[in-house]
């Protein structure tokens, strides 16, 4: 097949940002695919289309400027002008099927574009539920934007042979609007085993590089720091934790809007450079050597029920490193959490009473054991990207062999889940004697 493959935010291993879209498409590509990826070169630096071949990806680059650091209306205008250059580029590549991968939700105008272009299907993958993520934070507050939002949320469901929503919560968000649950599929985020599989001894080197480290226990939080993730809140529990057990660290990794929030939070509760710390961001082929020196990851979000769906990437690396995973909402992971026992859910506003779970955890070498044991196991049986690359593709195959109808999940063969037993063989050789 040849795929077009749309999603502005695409990276590499050796970028910084998640890299869900390069690891999907380099299985497709091994697959016998070809598949062309249009992008934004998020710098917004150079002029005009750029290409380059990334693990067999034909990467097409078109000059965007985006950050999390924009303005939300500043970011809606980086979404339109993609949109518009995007849609021509697409229309023009061969293509058997499109697949549109957002957030943003304007990824659908091009696809849509391409779609009636090309007479190609289209498949679409929702990451994050708009409108109701910038409505949940206040960043659409009024009528006509809202609701000129969700015209376009039933417009993209709507052009697609099949949707891919990243969690169940997320399934639900999209037959709520109408859309058949049975051409809809959850294909959440991803474990890539292999990567984050290293060597206790790059965890060992990376906890040597800082004297307030060492061998102290190590909470990390890697990723955006941005609105809807309330990193805040790490500042405050590590407040708590410090009154508790003063040797706990708490390490942030990354960046976006509301760094100086979190960073102004840390310096007026006195824990920052004390039991809290920050770093820049990170390229994801730097994270494993991060993950083994962590204790504990963390993923965090503000106080509002619709960003429980998310299906964050920094939960999945953690599972894949087999480091257990703390959170602080409820929600479809939190469920996943309690079932499989491979992390904690942190109550969002009894602080003390999380710092004392936290705390009892970290001190319990047994349970710490236990505890990893069972993320390693879940990435496995779960979560494992290879898995769930074979059920995309089983997905887009299925969509361009009908491409004038939809496809429902009776026409796609679903992986089976195991169960998730916890035994000593789900740990890395190198995590036995830990």
């Amino acid at each position: 097949m040849r795929i077009v493959y749309l999603h502005q935010h695409f990276a590499t291993p050796d970028m910084v940002g998640g890299t869900r879209s390069y690891e999907m498409a380099r299985r497709l590509v091994e697959a016998g695919h070809e598949v062309h990826m249009v992008t934004a070169q998020r710098s917004g630096q150079g002029h005009g289309w750029s290409e380059t071949e990334e693990a067999g990806i034909r990467v097409h680059w078109c000059p965007v400027a985006y950050s999390n650091h924009m303005s939300f209306a500043r970011r809606i205008q980086s979404f339109l002008d993609f949109s518009w250059r995007s849609g021509h580029k697409a229309a023009g590549l061969p293509c058997d099927v499109i697949f549109a991968s957002s957030t943003p939700l304007t990824i659908a105008l091009p696809a849509a574009y391409s779609r009636r272009r090309t007479g190609a299907p289209m498949v679409f993958e929702v990451r994050d539920l708009w409108p109701d993520t910038p409505v949940a934070v206040g960043a659409l507050k009024h009528r006509l934007p809202i609701a000129l939002a969700r015209r376009l949320e039933r417009f993209a469901y709507g052009q697609s042979s099949h949707v891919v929503a990243l969690s169940p919560d997320m399934k639900r968000g999209v037959v709520a609007t109408g859309y058949p649950a049975d051409c809809v599929s959850v294909i959440p985020n991803s474990s890539d085993l292999d990567l984050f599989d290293v060597p206790a001894e790059q965890g060992r080197s990376f906890r040597k590089r800082y004297a307030w480290l060492q061998d102290r226990p190590l909470v990390v939080y890697t990723g955006t720091l941005g609105l809807v993730n309330g990193v805040d809140y790490l500042a405050r529990l590590a407040a708590a934790v410090a009154r508790i057990d003063d040797q706990v660290r708490f390490l942030v990794i990354g960046d976006g809007r509301e760094r100086e929030k979190v960073h102004r939070a840390a310096e007026e509760l006195n824990v920052l450079n004390r039991n809290f710390f920050m770093l820049k961001s990170l390229p994801k082929r730097e994270m494993p050597a991060v993950l083994s020196a962590a204790d504990f990851a963390t993923s965090t979000v503000i106080d509002r029920q619709a960003l429980w769906a998310n299906s964050a990437n920094k939960v999945f690396d953690a599972l894949a490193a087999g480091r257990p995973i703390a959170i602080n909402h409820e929600g479809w992971l939190a469920e996943m959490i309690r079932e499989t026992g491979c992390g904690m859910v942190l109550p969002a506003h009894d602080l003390e009473e999380g710092a004392q779970q936290l705390v009892a955890a970290l001190n319990d070498r047994e349970a710490t054991r236990t505890l990893r044991n069972a993320a390693r196991q879940v990435a496995r049986e779960r979560f494992d990207r290879d898995m769930l690359a074979q059920k995309l593709e089983t997905v887009i195959r299925a969509a361009a062999e009908q491409p004038n109808g939809r496809v429902t999940t009776a026409d796609l063969q679903q992986p089976v889940i195991l169960p998730i037993p916890t035994n000593d063989k789900t740990l890395p050789a190198h995590e036995k004697a830990a």
